[in-house]
């Protein structure tokens, strides 16, 4: 059984790499399609992970997986898309429709209020983008209340070398929180304090955090360490 975190009206659960069907360099619970694992593994593992999610929808087919592409794009839905769309985000005020958001390195972003909720995905490119923007416009649109927010497993800072130039860049548009620094001292990416400064910059104060390093915690799946490697997921549901 996984862990569970409820804020709001949603239920937001986490994974890791571990207790999937996926081969070597995918070990094990990957879910993603795009890496270069079988396809037909990885449905094991959506259907596992359908099972681990108590109260969800047992058929994967009935949760909302978005294939993330780096931009800002948060579909707003009320029932779960054909295939896999290009988007980074998905919201809805409908109970009982999980949403999914998969990363090795990138945050995945819970967000709930009242009577809505959307998984988000952010990497740099979508920070600097405005997808946490577009991700409180979505559920602030589509339900009622205070947003409450969870940041989930990423890349922390102390291994995450950025360019000056770019994290430079990065600091005029979410503030001066996302400059880090790496363990040799070199300018790094804060990507966790980049997306909290969005979200106090959108009016979400109840933020929550999961610090767990992918990178540092060999049970996650990090590209910045691996390279060729699986996704692990975040998944948001509205139970109430």
């Amino acid at each position: 059984m996984l862990n569970y975190v409820d804020i709001g009206c949603a239920r937001v659960w986490f994974t890791t790499r571990l207790g999937g069907s996926s081969q070597p360099p995918y070990d094990s619970l990957n879910l993603a399609t795009h890496v270069g694992d079988d396809h037909l593994t990885v449905r094991r593992n959506t259907e596992l992970l359908a099972s681990l999610c108590e109260g969800t929808p047992s058929d994967p087919d009935a949760w909302v997986y978005v294939n993330h592409v780096h931009g800002v794009e948060v579909l707003r839905l009320d029932e779960a898309p054909a295939g896999r769309p290009d988007a980074d985000g998905a919201a809805t005020n409908v109970v009982g429709l999980p949403l999914v958001a998969i990363g090795a390195d990138c945050a995945p972003i819970a967000m709930a209020n009242d009577t809505a909720c959307a998984a988000i995905h952010s990497g740099w490119r979508g920070l600097e983008a405005g997808v946490i923007s577009e991700g409180v416009a979505a559920v602030r649109a589509l339900g009622t209340g205070k947003i409450k927010a969870i940041i989930g497993p990423c890349i922390s800072a102390p291994h995450y070398e950025f360019g000056a130039q770019d994290l430079n860049r990065l600091a005029s548009i979410v503030g001066p929180s996302v400059i880090g620094e790496t363990s040799n001292g070199s300018p790094a990416l804060d990507l966790r304090a980049g997306i909290r400064s969005a979200l106090l910059s959108e009016g979400v104060t109840d933020i929550g955090d999961d610090l767990r390093c992918t990178f540092s915690e060999q049970s996650l799946f990090s590209f910045r360490r691996d390279g060729v490697t699986g996704r692990q997921g975040m998944v948001v549901e509205r139970v109430r």
